[in-house]
């Protein structure tokens, strides 16, 4: 009887194995195709399941002149990703009693214009502040550094009333670094790393801009160029290497550098109750934020609603948090699923968000229905 039981488990194990194989064959197969069609020379895909990974692959070519292949230990950008870390940061500095997110940004920023006080931390979160941007298509506004750029900003006008519209700009962001920094008296890299980044053995994260000089660092790739005249960005046949420098005071927006799989151990972290103590937390960084007239906003597409640092994809069935950064690299986390995909790619603009929902498909077939 007992041999017959082996036999069986074995035959159960091995059929789970079969299909297992065939889904990361197919799955491998699809993302090949995908990279070929869109031209991306190199990524790195990981699959978590009940905060396991499930699958972890590289492929292509992390630089193109050399012919470097993408390994596991590759570092991409990872833009506005960044963004996660310092959501996760809010929140442990409320959960030590520091702040409270509907606190109005007064109580910690000096010297704001008459009409910024009511803007809450929430709001800087959550992109609804309706605060001018200190960014414009060529960089800092001024073109005279970060300082120039605060004193600059603090005397435009409010894009919209407070609450009244989603607008993606990194004052907000800009804000919220100063504000972690005061409460923590520490600075926001420091504070991360203490307190995110070796809390899980995160040890590939860096903050830097493309110019530096990082040990397995890739490039990033574009087909896009700027027009001098018109500013606009337009795609062309010949890849380019991008430029990219992210402000010190800002990189609670943007500016990290890291690998799939060490993304991986934060995500992993974070579900597991490393990283916050209490689950409702975790909910309320995930939870998309109304406007004033009850409607919810987002980058459009796919990310049709906005959390606190989040992109959120709201819909009946398997609804996730989508986060991006700079067109090329995402991961999505489906709550209820218990699944999280990770891409990472070293070309912008091939919406990593969308590759990332038809691999999804391939565990959750009726997602979208």
């Amino acid at each position: 009887m007992r041999v017959k039981i082996f036999i069986l488990l074995i035959v159960i194990f091995s059929g789970n194995f079969v299909l297992s194989q065939n889904k990361r064959g197919e799955i491998i197969n699809y993302l090949k195709k995908e990279m070929e069609e869109k031209k991306i020379p190199g990524c790195q895909l990981v699959v978590l399941k009940d905060n396991k990974i499930l699958l972890s692959e590289t492929l292509g070519i992390a630089d193109i002149p050399f012919s470097i292949p993408v390994k596991t230990n590759t570092i991409f950008s990872i833009n506005s990703i960044s963004k996660v870390f310092t959501s996760v940061a809010i929140m442990q500095l409320q959960e030590q009693n520091k702040l409270n997110i509907n606190d109005r940004i007064f109580h910690y920023i000096d010297s704001i214009p008459e009409n910024w006080k009511k803007i809450t931390i929430k709001q800087l979160m959550s992109h609804t502040s309706g605060l001018p941007d200190i960014e414009d298509e060529k960089g800092l506004i001024g073109d005279k550094g970060q300082d120039s750029a605060w004193l600059k900003v603090k005397k435009l006008p409010l894009q919209s009333e407070i609450g009244e519209k989603f607008s993606y700009n990194a004052t907000n962001y800009y804000i919220l670094q100063r504000i972690i920094e005061k409460c923590s008296a520490a600075t926001f890299e420091k504070f991360v790393r203490k307190n995110q980044f070796d809390v899980v053995a995160m040890k590939q994260i860096y903050y830097g801009n493309s110019y530096d000089v990082i040990k397995n660092k890739c490039p990033t790739y574009t087909f896009y160029y700027q027009d001098k005249i018109t500013g606009e960005y337009i795609k062309g046949n010949k890849l380019k290497e991008t430029y990219e420098e992210f402000p010190s005071k800002m990189i609670t927006d943007a500016g990290a550098f890291t690998t799939a799989e060490e993304m991986a151990k934060w995500i992993i972290g974070l579900q597991s109750g490393k990283l916050l103590k209490k689950n409702e937390d975790i909910d309320t960084i995930w939870e998309p934020v109304k406007l004033n007239n009850g409607s919810y906003d987002g980058f459009g597409g796919l990310l049709n609603a906005y959390a606190l640092g989040w992109p959120v994809i709201t819909r009946k069935n398997h609804s996730a948090v989508a986060p991006l950064g700079g067109g090329r690299s995402a991961f999505i986390i489906y709550p209820k699923d218990n699944l999280t995909i990770i891409l990472f790619a070293n070309l912008t603009g091939i919406f990593p968000e969308e590759i990332i929902e038809k691999i999804a498909r391939f565990y959750i077939p009726d997602i979208g229905n």
